[in-house]
C-alpha cells in the first residue's frame, strides 16, 4: 500500500469517500497530431489520456477502495463525461479547419478512456458490493467555463435540449447526494447530468 494511504490513514481513518475526479483530454491548441485524423493518431497521446483517464483511476480505487472494503463500507464516485456515452459529434468542430486551415478531429483517446469507466463503475460495484462499498458514476456534460470557441458554443447548444451549458455550482449537490446516506442502495448506476444531451 503506497505511502501516502498509510499516511492518510493513520491521521484520518479510512476514507469515506473517494471521487475519482482526474482527468487529461487532447489540447485543442495543442500540437496538429494531438487532433489529428485517427489513421495518423500517435499511440503516444492514447498512452498519455488512457494512463490518466482509466489506469489512474484503477490503481487509485484499487488501493483507496480496498481499505473502504476492510471495514464495510465507502462510496467510489467516478467522473465521467457524455463522450463516454456517444462518440463525439465531429461536426462540432468543423469550424476548426475552415478557421485554421488544417484538419482537427476529436482524438478517440479522450472517449474510450470514459466509456472504460462506465464498465468499470459496473465491475466494481458488483465485485464490491457485499463488502458495502458502493461504486457510481456521474456522466457530465458541457460545462460553462468560458474555455470555449464561441463557434464552439454555438454548435454545440444547437444540440443540447436544454439549449444552454451547466453552471460549475449544478454538479455539487448529485456528488453530495452519491456521498451521503441518500443514496446508500445505489451502486452501479450512471447518473447523467448533460442537460439532454444524449438524449437526443
Amino acid at each position: 500500500m503506497p505511502v501516502a494511504t498509510d499516511q492518510l490513514i493513520a491521521e484520518w481513518g479510512v476514507p469515506h469517500i473517494l471521487i475519482n475526479n482526474a482527468g487529461i483530454d487532447s489540447k485543442p491548441n495543442g500540437d496538429a497530431d494531438q487532433n489529428a485524423p485517427f489513421e495518423d493518431y500517435p499511440q503516444k497521446y492514447w498512452d498519455e489520456v488512457i494512463d490518466t483517464n482509466l489506469t489512474g483511476v484503477m490503481l487509485t480505487t484499487q488501493v483507496i477502495g480496498s481499505k473502504m472494503a476492510e471495514p464495510g463500507r465507502g462510496s467510489i464516485i467516478m467522473v465521467g463525461s457524455m463522450y463516454g456515452l456517444v462518440s463525439p459529434n465531429q461536426a462540432l468542430y468543423a469550424y476548426r479547419e475552415a478557421r485554421d486551415g488544417k484538419p482537427f478531429i476529436k482524438a478517440i483517446s479522450y472517449a474510450a478512456s470514459k466509456s472504460g469507466l462506465v464498465n468499470m463503475t459496473r465491475y466494481l460495484a458488483t465485485y464490491w458490493a457485499k463488502k458495502g462499498v458502493r461504486v457510481n458514476l456521474v456522466t457530465f456534460g458541457g460545462v460553462k467555463t468560458g474555455s470555449f470557441d464561441k463557434e464552439f458554443i454555438d454548435a454545440f447548444l444547437e444540440r443540447v435540449p436544454m439549449g444552454r451549458q451547466a453552471e460549475i455550482e449544478e454538479f455539487g449537490p448529485i456528488v453530495q447526494f452519491l456521498g451521503s446516506d441518500a443514496s446508500t442502495y445505489m451502486t452501479g448506476a450512471n447518473l447523467v447530468l448533460d442537460g439532454g444531451f444524449t438524449a437526443w
